[in-house]
């Protein structure tokens, strides 16, 4: 998953969607929370699905709230 938080990142913020990505606890998964229109967070998801080049993605499993925490900005975590 080399680049996979930094893909995220970078669409999440050319799309103008707020929140953070990080590496899963597993070491295999990447966790994403996004704040933005839903048409943003719809086109996030999709390219969630696609991967950056050479990754291989298994699945998505996404959850929707109407909660806002407020992110200003998008952030990957170490």
């Amino acid at each position: 998953m080399v680049g996979f938080r930094y893909f995220v990142a970078t669409n999440a913020e050319r799309i103008g969607v707020t929140g953070w990505v990080r590496n899963g606890d597993d070491g295999r998964s990447v966790e994403v929370v996004a704040e933005g229109a839903s048409e943003a967070l719809t086109q996030l998801e999709e390219q969630l699905h696609e991967g950056p080049p050479g990754a291989v993605v298994d699945s998505v499993d996404s959850e929707w709230s109407d909660r806002a925490e407020g992110h200003r900005g998008f952030t990957v975590m170490t």
